[in-house]
């Protein structure tokens, strides 16, 4: 083989005694080589041993490598490029070494070559075109935005991320009237509750681009409930009136949280980083466990910049909607495509499986050019569910919208609602919201579910689970009746079953590791719901074991889903205070029916609970002293503007909050609320600047507005918590919405 020598680039030289860690490697190299050549590459084949099942043989070519070649079944023919052209490196695995080497190297094509049009190629369209102008303002932008976010790693391309995201001063489109009617909720909100936050973010015309509040029963919820959260962008990309994107979460109920609403000017890499920024500073500094998001690149880059430590997933629902649209030239033969693409996605029971599943229907379809299909391999990792052992989504993965949570927001929001119409319904949006979910609390207090069956599952579970979520389980209990199992394989501890389920006539896998207690179905219930399903209760019940095991026992879906114990204290423990809160709120509803009567009863009952908290915190206290554990402490986050950018300085413990049990901080809200109120009542308005109650979400200092607007413009943030905004602060931000008009 001769050596090849690439246009301009001494790196792209293939050499006899040439070696590469991988066949990967060996792609990247022969990737650069094309870009410099100027043609497009694909991975040809590659081959796999039959003994160890490890890579041994690869083939990359040119992309007109190959004549034509199309399937009698072909439903969807499509233009090829290939033309019979030779260009190709072939490279094999050393046995000895595990390197990778070149045993064969082609360079003659049959075709023109294009160096100067390289980047239109699908295999280098991550190469930027050699563009001097916007090359220099990217890396200026670049360069800024590098030290912004400095604090954050990303292991990415951040000069990809940002790409084409020239239009930083485009600004939010508001009808007249709609900025004084934002501003009016605010300051409403405000009023009503000092927590309350919202933050605005500044183009460089010192336009309004992007808004973000949540009000305080939403960052409580996201402090019980914040494990998974869903980032809803529907109403925006769906081009409704509103430019609206929610996050949402679930609680023990499986009722929708409401963690937070925006108002967004566009979906580029900027506005998804300050909005991710935003939220997570309102939510106290700390990112969720999982985020689910649509499939969006630019969502997925500020992900991944802002929260490293979570892990990012697509809705299901949202990849399932979406290919009516995306392959609308499948129409005609639309139900046999989804019958195929939920056979590979539901059934595939390994990733293997998957692999030979996925490309027999790309072939079959003839999708192999399809830039969204490709996207969606890419990124199957994220979306797929074989690849979600381990995880749970808490019901905000569904397979459709209409059976996830998010769409509880759809019965508010039609594609015409304005800015005016939802500001008006938002008040009747919490208030629905905090009824239902005060009822199915007040449920939980009052009734018992009815037991079903003689099922220690059903009993063992009972005085756990909320009341929506034990029927739910409850359902799958009585299920397990109609499904038979039978052994398939044994691998060490582990064992796989067959289960046929005769309710859905369906049969399903169910791995079972009894030292490990580690259960896994192919129906995915767990991962997608966050309850075992009847085909793992019926492996359970015939390998001996009648307890569901603790680590599928979910805290967030329990009784005591926000009670700052955890659940891991034990299984019995655990029923005894549910029994002993049932009981406590249950009479303490009957105390509220009887003091309420008069101002004389009010006062006797205040007085008996005020006493009985503070004996019970005495007790906690002496109880965690002895046992020798320590309280919880409380974080301070210290926000400061650096220019014009907001950077969070270390956290601290609070030491005073270090000392004081969450029921005492209850108490001391109590008494700040009714010094608010009195305060209210002498001035005739809510106080401007109230002082904030320590908490774990942190306590923020007070931040003036900036006095003018002389400050680089690229970044300009102005951010706002309840409670932190002066007078002058106000009259300035309500002139800069005024501008929007």
């Amino acid at each position: 083989m001769e050596s090849i020598v690439g246009l301009g680039n001494s790196n792209t030289v293939a050499r006899d005694d040439m070696e590469f860690d991988s066949h990967e490697a060996a792609y990247e190299f022969y990737k650069e080589y094309a870009k410099s050549e100027g043609f497009g590459t694909a991975k040809l084949s590659s081959r796999r041993s039959r003994a160890n099942k490890e890579f041994i043989d690869a083939k990359f070519s040119c992309i007109r490598y190959g004549n034509k070649q199309q399937s009698d079944d072909a439903i969807n023919p499509r233009p090829s490029p290939k033309i019979g052209c030779k260009a190709s490196m072939h490279v094999k695995r050393k046995p000895s070494n595990g390197k990778w080497y070149i045993h064969s190297f082609i360079k003659e094509h049959n075709h023109e070559l294009l160096p100067a049009q390289v980047h239109f190629f699908r295999s280098h369209r991550n190469v930027d075109p050699l563009n001097n102008d916007a090359k220099v303002r990217r890396k200026n932008m670049l360069a800024s935005v590098s030290k912004q976010y400095g604090a954050y790693q990303f292991s990415g391309n951040l000069e990809n991320l940002f790409r084409n995201q020239h239009d930083r001063g485009r600004s939010l489109t508001l009808e007249e009237g709609d900025a004084q009617v934002l501003l009016e909720l605010f300051v409403h909100m405000q009023g009503e509750n000092p927590k309350f936050f919202y933050a605005v973010d500044l183009n460089e015309e010192h336009r309004l681009r992007n808004v973000f509040w949540v009000d305080a029963k939403g960052m409580d919820s996201y402090s019980n409930f914040g494990d998974v959260v869903s980032f809803d962008t529907t109403y925006f990309t769906n081009k409704y009136k509103i430019p609206l994107v929610l996050f949402v979460g679930a609680n023990h109920h499986v009722q929708p949280t409401l963690l937070g609403c925006a108002l967004i000017a566009d979906e580029t890499v900027h506005t998804f980083i300050w909005l991710m920024r935003t939220w997570c500073l309102a939510m106290g500094g700390q990112g969720p466990r999982i985020l689910l998001s649509d499939q969006n690149d630019n969502i997925k880059a500020a992900v991944g910049v802002v929260l490293p430590d979570t892990k990012h997933y697509f809705s299901l629902w949202s990849i399932l909607e979406k290919i009516p649209t995306r392959l609308d030239y499948l129409s005609m033969w639309h139900e046999t495509f989804m019958e195929k693409f939920r056979k590979c996605i539901y059934k595939s029971w390994t990733e293997e499986q998957f692999e030979h599943r996925w490309w027999k229907l790309i072939e079959k379809f003839s999708l192999r050019e399809d830039e969204w299909v490709q996207s969606l391999y890419e990124d199957r990792k994220l979306w797929v569910p074989i690849f979600m052992r381990d995880v749970s989504f808490a019901s905000l993965s569904m397979a459709s919208r209409t059976e996830s949570i998010n769409s509880y927001f759809d019965k508010y929001i039609q594609s015409e609602t304005s800015l005016r119409d939802f500001i008006g319904q938002h008040k009747l949006i919490l208030e629905d919201w905090y009824e239902e979910e005060a009822k199915a609390n007040f449920d939980a207090w009052h009734e018992m579910p009815e037991l079903k069956s003689p099922s220690p599952f059903e009993k063992q579970i009972l005085p756990i689970y909320s009341h929506e979520i034990f029927k739910k389980f409850q359902v799958e209990v009585l299920g397990a009746s109609a499904c038979h199992l039978k052994k398939e394989s044994e691998n060490g501890t582990s064992i796989t079953y067959a289960v046929k389920d005769f309710d859905a006539d369906q049969n399903f896998m169910v791995e079972w590791d009894a030292p490990k207690s580690d259960l896994y179905c192919s129906c995915r219930s767990f991962e997608y719901k966050g309850y075992l399903c009847r085909h793992a209760i019926v492996v359970l019940q015939m390998s001996g074991v009648f307890n569901i095991p603790s680590k599928y026992i979910l805290k967030r879906w329990t009784n005591v889903a926000m009670s700052r114990h955890s659940i891991s204290e034990g299984l019995d423990e655990t029923q005894a205070k549910v029994r002993r809160f049932n009981d406590l709120c249950r009479r303490a509803i009957i105390l509220g029916e009887e003091g309420s009567l008069t101002q004389e009863s009010y006062n006797i009952a205040l007085g008996a609970i005020k006493e009985a908290l503070k004996q019970c915190q005495g007790n906690t206290l002496a109880a965690n002293r002895k046992s020798g554990s320590s309280a919880t402490l409380a974080i301070q986050v210290d926000e400061v503007c650096q220019g014009n950018t907001f950077v969070p300085r270390e956290l601290v413990p609070n030491s005073k909050a270090a000392q004081t049990s969450k029921g005492s901080q209850r108490a001391d809200l109590g008494n700040e609320r009714e010094s608010d109120n009195n305060t209210s009542n002498k001035k005739g308005k809510a106080p401007l600047e109230p002082e904030m109650a320590n908490s774990a979400e942190g306590d923020f200092h007070q931040m003036d507005m900036p006095g003018s607007l002389d400050y680089p413009a690229r970044f300009l943030t102005t951010l706002l918590r309840g409670g932190d905004i002066n007078k002058r602060g106000a009259e300035l931000l309500g002139e800069m919405l005024e501008e929007q008009n």
